[in-house]
């Protein structure tokens, strides 16, 4: 695969002028090891070189770092758009200006609450510095935006801050979840549970259909419901249906701190998964070493735990925001339950434990099947084989379905408990021999699936054509025409 990146987000500083309850990174100072001006810069020309198009400068707060304005320039006449993340308190008309001489895009500003919630937060006064800075943004013109991080504390005032934000004409809101790192570790009874995930995103979904403001939600908060698909397209203004195609952290974008050292994501503050520094070595060269960012490069569903290991979704998602899991359960493999799809899946498969008529769950399972359905038909199938490890038409439908949804592992165990009761069943035969085959274990897989083209069944043809696709697969174009032309395909 290729990995070119598109967009990153840099801390310019650890330096700040609040300390927020939320603070994913602690900042208070600046810290000795900054890069300096000149280092920026050269950091700059050196993002140019690797091919970026979007950046997003943060910290700590990024307007306390006096040459903000020399590197969003130097960004911009490289070709990079820089926008701004920040707290509010030092946008004026002077700021803005000088923001949009230097070609930053969007100014996002924090907002958590009403007057109270917000400065109890932040610090007293950081309320009114938010709303001057809106005013202030609105009469320059400048597009504007506001991020919100969303804990237990605030989660009931939802509609008070989005009042305020459409009365100052804000363009651009994303909702985020806050999540037990940096200060907020400190507080973990503030992360919002599960559940709160399905009302996030039907609160972004009715806004987004009121129409009057941009709702985006962040990468921590989905996935694959059709809800949060309308609002990413609308927002996104897509004419086509936009699927969450998973972190894109290592492979179109990464993080770079405030001392160059150079991650996946900064919200990820594992030292153990930085990839290098840029005063020792070359950015190009970080981003393209074959070793680098392989968590996020070679991880495949498999490698996941859970439910998320078996998601019909997990080889795209691949568990959702690693960050989410690494905070909550101290690894990016774990389980995600911060997920409306997993939410639905395990509410499922909790629904089905009332069920015990086998004939029935087959009926529904069938029509999970006809409509796609892959993971619902699974875990209606592993319930009938709760009831009944040996029901020969569950195990055919569910290694059918097991291998839909990418679940070559169970697919392979349903395709031997069928053999080991019909041992010369053509269609376990083919499934089980695919399944391996998927799974990397291509010289067994053809072992089976030679088998089942011996037998006198009607899946004789369906093997024949799939033991030359799998001969196509492993670069025996010869031995696929050879296959084709003795199954009269060719």
């Amino acid at each position: 695969m290729d990995f070119t990146p598109v967009t990153a987000v840099w801390e310019i500083t650890m330096g700040c002028n609040m300390r927020c309850d939320h603070c994913g990174s602690a900042c208070a100072a600046p810290l000795p090891d900054e890069l300096t001006t000149a280092e920026a810069l050269d950091l700059c020309d050196a993002l140019k070189r690797v091919g970026l198009r979007w950046i997003t400068l943060s910290g700590g707060e990024p307007l306390t770092r006096k040459d903000w304005p020399l590197i969003a320039g130097r960004l911009s006449r490289n070709g990079i758009k820089p926008n701004i993340i920040t707290n509010g308190w030092l946008v004026d008309e002077d700021m803005v200006a000088t923001a949009r001489e230097n070609g930053v895009e969007t100014i996002s500003i924090s907002l958590d609450g009403n007057r109270e919630t917000h400065d109890a937060i932040r610090k007293k006064g950081a309320f009114d510095k938010v709303i001057n800075a809106f005013k202030v943004l609105k009469e320059a013109g400048h597009t504007s935006a506001s991020n919100t991080t969303v804990t237990r504390h605030n989660l009931d005032q939802l509609d008070e801050i989005k009042a305020i934000l459409l009365e100052n004409g804000v363009d651009l809101w994303q909702i985020q979840i806050g999540l037990p790192m940096g200060n907020l570790a400190k507080d973990r009874e503030a992360v919002v549970d599960p559940a709160t995930i399905d009302y996030l995103l039907d609160y972004c979904h009715r806004t987004t259909l009121e129409g009057k403001i941009k709702v985006f939600p962040a990468d921590c908060l989905g996935y694959f419901t059709r809800k949060e698909g309308l609002v990413r397209r609308l927002s996104m203004g897509s004419d086509t249906e936009v699927v969450w195609q998973g972190c894109n952290a290592g492979k179109r974008s990464f993080g770079i701190l405030h001392n160059g050292d150079i991650l996946g994501c900064t919200s990820i503050r594992d030292s153990g998964m930085i990839e290098g520094n840029i005063k020792t070595r070359p950015l190009y060269d970080i981003w393209h070493d074959p070793g680098a960012f392989d968590w996020a490069r070679s991880m495949r569903k498999t490698d996941l735990e859970g439910l998320c290991s078996r998601c019909a979704y997990g080889e795209t998602c691949l568990g959702g925001c690693p960050n989410t899991r690494l905070t909550i359960n101290g690894s990016i493999y774990s389980d995600n339950p911060w997920c409306a799809y997993h939410n639905v899946m395990e509410a499922t498969r909790k629904r089905l434990t009332r069920y015990d008529d086998p004939d029935d769950l087959m009926t529904t399972a069938r029509s999970f099947a006809d409509r796609q359905e892959w993971q619902s038909a699974c875990l209606v199938l592993e319930r009938v084989l709760e009831l009944d490890a040996n029901h020969l038409s569950a195990l055919e439908l569910y290694g059918f379905t097991s291998f839909q949804a990418g679940n070559f592992v169970q697919a392979a165990q349903a395709n031997q408990s069928i053999l080991k009761q019909d041992p010369e069943n053509a269609y376990a035969l083919k499934g089980l021999g695919l399944s391996l085959h998927r799974q990397g274990r291509s010289l067994e897989g053809i072992g089976f699936l030679e088998s089942a083209t011996r037998q006198d069944s009607p899946f004789r043809r369906d093997s024949l054509y799939d033991l030359a696709v799998v001969y196509q697969e492993l670069g025996r174009p010869d031995k696929a025409g050879q296959i084709l032309e003795q199954a009269g395909m060719g």
